[in-house]
């Protein structure tokens, strides 16, 4: 467990922590009974981590990993080619969709998913205010209206029940995040936009190979929008990707990501007539590259955050005050591109969300509190009124004091306030690590009053 060895973790155990994960069952009774009485870091004790202590991200085997990165800048053949489309379809068939388009980022897939379903200027799309700022300004710049439907406050994924009453008929599509890494409630969501004759993206930027009923998420919609970005379970640095079994949208996305150019035409030459408006938001070969090196990790990776976050889950939730967040019974994997629970200041002795986030990042715990509100920020005073939206929507729509109104969602502000986040590189650390976090956050509970 990093710099602390196993031997001195026991010796400065906290005596709650042991009594609380004895009675559980989730450890044996040598290691629990000899935690002794230990001072939290923040009140002067040794911190049980260090920045060092954690998986580095994003990891790099230089042995396994620099010969295809080296070669691909080696050949000079920077641009879209040979390495991209092996990307592309290794990635298609990881999702177990028929195809994949990689683009700069995932706010371009999602920005390109949305424009080339057609929804624009006029439209409004719902999505869940519980998100990355990304999902929503994909939305706005297609010049679509954000429509937000409250979270469920267990799974922290976009409710449901919640969504029907938001459909007007202004509404093209549901751009459903499955925020965390975590699946939201695909069956009830596909359900609704069946009945409503709605397109369903997935925002599938976090979660790389979650599964929802066995089914990878991103495949389960319309289409699926990935992100690569250095923090993502999969980094590149940049890029994202757009997943599909649709031929003629993938086709169109390609068009929209070469300047207008058909799939199939060269990208490296003007060939041909290009045939829509576009933009150029392709992915390099040496990004390929580097996409090519990290996938060969993601399954195990992905496999030791899942149970890593249960085993967590087991020992969290018997702290009183503590709440970790729960996954649909259909969810047979969670991606956990963050971990989080919900955490009650009045079981803490008052203690406030920002001195427990202190006292956690004291012990070498990288923690914070996640999301803002988001539907009240100046960014999307000015969408409204910006003169394409003056074009589209009638006043009363775009009256900002009215748009907070429509789209206050009571359990989103709630989340934002109590809501505690740890990096996903945490659930990669050990079982014993696992066991360090229940035992920091017992400790911190124990001597709240203090704190």
């Amino acid at each position: 467990m990093g710099h602390t060895s196993r031997r001195e973790f026991i010796r400065q155990g906290s005596l709650g922590t042991a009594g609380m994960l004895l009675a559980s069952g989730l450890v044996n009774s040598s290691f629990a009974s000899s935690f002794i009485s230990r001072t939290p870091a923040i009140l002067g004790g040794t911190p049980l981590w260090t920045a060092a202590s954690w998986v580095k991200w994003p990891m790099w085997v230089q042995s396994e990993d620099e010969k295809i990165v080296i070669d691909s800048i080696r050949s000079g053949v920077w641009s879209r080619a040979k390495l991209v489309d092996e990307f592309e379809a290794k990635w298609a068939a990881a999702i177990g969709t028929k195809r994949c388009l990689t683009v700069s980022n995932g706010t371009n897939a999602l920005i390109t998913a949305i424009n080339q379903f057609d929804i624009g200027a006029g439209d409004e799309v719902i999505t869940t205010p519980y998100t990355f700022i990304a999902s929503v300004q994909a939305i706005l710049a297609n010049n679509a209206m954000p429509v937000f439907a409250d979270i469920d406050p267990a799974t922290y994924q976009i409710d449901p029940a919640k969504l029907e009453s938001k459909i007007t008929k202004r509404t093209k599509a549901i751009l459903v995040v499955h925020i965390l890494g975590l699946p939201a409630d695909m069956d009830k969501i596909m359900a609704i936009a069946k009945k409503h004759n709605l397109i369903v993206i997935e925002d599938a930027c976090q979660a790389h190979l979650a599964e929802y009923e066995n089914k990878r998420v991103g495949s389960i919609g319309n289409a699926g929008c990935f992100s690569f970005q250095n923090s993502k379970n999969l980094p590149i640095g940049e890029g994202g990707a757009i997943v599909s079994n649709n031929d003629k949208f993938i086709d169109n996305c390609f068009a929209a990501h070469n300047l207008g150019y058909a799939y199939g035409t060269s990208t490296g030459a003007v060939a041909g007539d290009s045939f829509m408006k576009a933009s150029k938001i392709r992915l390099t070969e040496y990004a390929a590259a580097i996409g090519l090196a990290q996938i060969k990790r993601l399954e195990s990776q992905t496999a030791t955050r899942h149970e890593n976050a249960r085993y967590l889950a087991s020992m969290l939730k018997e702290i009183d005050g503590i709440t970790p967040i729960k996954l649909y019974d259909k969810v047979t994997q969670g991606a956990y591109h963050l971990y989080s629970f919900r955490y009650d200041p009045a079981k803490f002795k008052g203690l406030s969300r920002a001195k427990f986030l202190e006292a956690l990042r004291k012990e070498g715990l990288p923690a914070s509190g996640g999301y803002k509100v988001m539907h009240t920020q100046e960014f999307m005073r000015n969408a409204l009124n910006s003169r394409v939206y003056k074009g589209f929507y009638d006043k009363k729509m775009l009256d900002f004091e009215n748009y907070k109104q429509r789209n206050n969602c009571p359990e989103n502000e709630k989340l934002c306030s109590d809501a505690v986040w740890f990096t996903q590189n945490v659930l990669l650390g050990s079982r014993q690590d696992m066991e360090g976090i229940a035992t920091v956050i017992k400790n911190i509970s124990k001597n709240a009053d203090k704190i």
